[in-house]
């Protein structure tokens, strides 16, 4: 029985963050065991924002490294740079023509940018169109995501119904959200412990990133919010004691123990036992994936080599889709 296929894409942009391991990378390494999983570098993504091309370059492979000592294997899995598979780009202006001008205005990210002020770009306002070619290239049975992005799937699927129901033919799977199982879909800031710990965040003291030191990971987490509760009481709440939860999250999702069991373990203890219990798992765990990941960073000709078949392999692919959309509207002459 052949693997239903699992398609998940990350951006080469900005240090990622303990949030991005959990709620992403981490989850990747597993679905490899159930699926047929084909993850993507959003490069093209990346362009909404100025990128200088020193930066950009180094940036794949350090997330293309990341990925590999997350788990990620080329051999069960296709991993390739978006930009090196020209039908996205292909796909992605004809499903402009099948997209609502008034729904794609609406969505939040995108109005988010505008209530900023920064920036406004039309990549911006039609990036989520590009994330639809993205996922329909490829039949996509399921799309790892989080909370946050479920408005995302939602328009992938109206248009992938749109273009299926003016051709009455199935060009294309619909595909379905597969929500991170556990806790962890959504880490918070550890500051601000009601808003996502975002790689872009300004204040790198709301964010710990995978490379981090263990003196600078020691200050976050200490200055981290947990509550003004008299006496301690390390309970999962998040809506009354989201800072705590946060930590917990973050504590079950790398020492692989429950929540439960934690907060068991942790009766009658104070925050600064729970903080340093955090420091000292955190600094173990991600000196053992830094020291993966300098394993294949050092070695571009290995990266280069995953880079160019992984993208031989995604075109194979995304071929199929993109012929079977050009015979039904009639681009194949």
């Amino acid at each position: 029985m052949k693997k239903k296929i699992i398609f998940s894409g990350i951006q080469p942009t900005g240090l990622l963050t303990i949030g991005n391991y959990i709620g992403a990378l981490s989850q990747w390494e597993k679905l490899q065991k159930k699926y047929f999983c084909i993850y993507c570098i959003a490069d093209l993504h990346a362009l909404t924002i100025y990128q200088k091309k020193n930066i950009l370059n180094n940036n794949i492979l350090d997330v293309l490294s990341i990925c590999l000592a997350s788990g990620i294997d080329p051999k069960k899995s296709i991993i390739f740079i978006q930009s090196h598979v020209s039908q996205h780009t292909q796909l992605n202006w004809i499903l402009n023509c099948f997209a609502n001008f008034g729904v794609i205005k609406r969505m939040t990210q995108f109005k988010e940018k505008i209530y900023l002020n920064q920036n406004i770009n039309v990549g911006l306002f039609s990036y989520p169109i590009l994330m639809a070619a993205d996922i329909l290239l490829y039949q996509t049975y399921k799309v790892p995501v989080g909370k946050d992005q479920v408005q995302h799937i939602e328009l992938v699927k109206d248009i992938a119904r749109r273009f299926n129901n003016i051709y009455k033919k199935k060009i294309f799977t619909i595909p379905k959200k597969k929500l991170h199982e556990n806790y962890g879909s959504c880490i918070m800031s550890l500051l601000s412990p009601f808003k996502k710990m975002s790689k872009s965040d300004n204040n790198k003291n709301n964010i710990i990133t995978l490379f981090d030191n263990d003196f600078t990971i020691r200050k976050k987490i200490k200055h981290a919010i947990t509550d003004s509760d008299n006496p301690p009481n390390i309970k999962f709440d998040l809506k009354n004691k989201p800072g705590i939860s946060n930590l917990l999250i973050i504590l079950s999702n790398i020492t692989q123990i429950s929540i439960k069991e934690l907060e068991y373990n942790f009766q009658n203890k104070n925050y600064y036992d729970l903080k340093e219990f955090v420091i000292n798992n955190l600094c173990l765990f991600l000196n053992k994936l830094r020291k993966k990941f300098f394993f294949y960073r050092k070695n571009e000709i290995l990266l280069r080599k995953i880079m160019l078949n992984g993208a031989q392999k995604a075109e194979k692919y995304a071929k199929i889709t993109l012929k079977k959309v050009y015979n039904i509207i009639g681009l194949n002459m």
